[in-house]
């Protein structure tokens, strides 16, 4: 082994990424902009209503009222870290999630995905997917060269959704936090910007017309369009779908 070899493997020109400040995206299924409580509060407090297991693994929720649910996302918006974002399904003109981009590091190129909360309305959509390839493709044009996925190792389907769209599992680091009074033990995934091609291709060919039958049926699972590109699958988990 020669010495740079056993030092790493260089990465030349180095040059720290933006950060998501401000950032707003949109898709075909999909569009993302900044969190706000005066601007989103109230819409998003009506599609999660009754839905509490929505937030079993998250760190806040559910809320009783919509007046706690507002000062909540009030206080949460005002750091860059998490950056958060309010999700609209351009299918149904509605607001009806939100994410964020965390543990941001640019001096690393690392980036997190996570504080994911989806109503009832927004899961299993193509929206729901075309959230997730826009923010992992900004996150690579921008220059980041890690973004990862990390969730409660008891949710299985959050753990699914991570393999679904691309991301290797990594392993699980035990006892990580203690969240709402449990343990949290957290499984790790990840995509590296040498995924990024690949993974870009799967997603166009899922998030195609052509893809989808007259009643909005897939026709190729993106599960298995992307399963070549995971370096390593979760083995709690069968084929992803």
């Amino acid at each position: 082994m020669t010495d740079d070899a056993r030092l790493g493997r260089p990465v030349p020109d180095w040059t720290p990424p933006p950060r998501p400040d401000g950032l707003s995206l949109s898709g075909r299924f999909a569009a993302l902009e900044p969190l706000s409580a005066e601007r989103h509060a109230a819409a998003l407090f009506d599609v999660f209503a009754g839905a509490d297991a929505v937030w079993d693994y998250m760190p806040v929720g559910p809320f009783p009222s919509a007046a706690g649910f507002h000062r909540w996302m009030a206080e949460a918006v005002t750091g860059n870290d998490p950056s958060f974002f309010a999700i609209r399904n351009l299918e149904t003109d509605r607001w009806e999630g939100f994410c964020s981009l965390l543990r941001i590091a640019p001096e690393a190129g690392s980036i997190e995905v996570g504080f994911i909360a989806y109503s009832p309305a927004l899961q299993r959509t193509r929206a729901a997917t075309e959230v997730q390839v826009l923010l992992m493709q900004w996150a690579f044009e921008a220059g980041y060269r890690r973004y990862e996925w990390k969730c409660n190792a008891l949710n299985m389907p959050s753990r699914r959704a991570a393999q679904r769209l691309g991301f290797s599992y990594e392993g699980v680091f035990r006892q990580a936090q203690v969240v709402k009074g449990r343990n949290r033990d957290t499984a790790w995934f990840a995509v590296i910007d040498s995924d990024w091609l690949a993974l870009k291709e799967a997603f166009r060919v899922w998030l195609s017309p052509q893809n989808f039958d007259a009643e909005g049926q897939q026709r190729e699972r993106l599960g298995d369009l992307t399963a070549l590109v995971r370096v390593a699958s979760d083995p709690e988990l069968v084929p992803a779908s």
